[in-house]
């Protein structure tokens, strides 16, 4: 009977350690996410699983091509998957089926270089609604899928307060495993 528990004693020991361990992990460090719909395809498809990065951002700033995972604005229950395109202080204009970024150092304007979408992805229709300026702490994101997104073109631009992380890592499908590069921008 003694040993049994000095058993239990251990096991409820070896939990305690886990938790301490497991939980701050899980809620200060990276967080599992599970694509749901096509707004960021093909970059992402619907059911895969991602690992979301939660430090990056405490350490170092967002960066222009970072697929983020952020609470919807309009409602904050709803997660959201989408690519940073434009960054506080920035002006974004859609026209042409093109982005434009307006900042110090491209006053005129610079159409962004989207190479990695799919021929054909990278223009959509979607009316200009002129220069959308943001401000401290605002980001302007899209989805890669850009015919069937729900994304600052429609609800605006998403405060920093709202973004939980950087996708990191994709776990699932198993032929999709690996750890997610952010796209990079030619003068940006």
């Amino acid at each position: 009977m003694g040993k049994f528990f000095s058993y239990l004693g251990e096991l409820v020991k070896i939990a305690i350690i886990a938790l301490v361990i497991i939980l701050p992990v899980r809620y200060f460090l990276i967080q599992p996410f599970y694509v749901k719909g096509a707004s960021m395809e093909p970059t992402f498809l619907d059911h895969q699983y991602l690992i979301i990065d939660e430090i990056s951002y405490r350490l170092n700033p967002i960066q222009r091509g970072d697929v983020i995972v952020f609470r919807y604005p309009l409602d904050p229950q709803e997660y959201f998957i989408k690519r940073v395109i434009g960054l506080p202080g920035e002006k974004v204009e859609i026209k042409n089926g093109k982005v434009y970024i307006y900042n110090l150092q491209n006053p005129d304007g610079m159409a962004l270089d989207e190479s990695y979408l799919p021929e054909g992805l990278e223009t959509f229709n979607y009316s200009s609604q002129g220069q959308i300026e943001l401000g401290a702490g605002q980001y302007f994101v899209l989805g890669d899928n850009r015919g069937s997104s729900k994304d600052s073109r429609v609800f605006g631009p998403v405060n920093k307060s709202f973004i939980i992380g950087r996708v990191a890592f994709r776990g699932w499908p198993l032929d999709k495993i690996g750890l997610i590069k952010t796209s990079s921008y030619q003068n940006n």
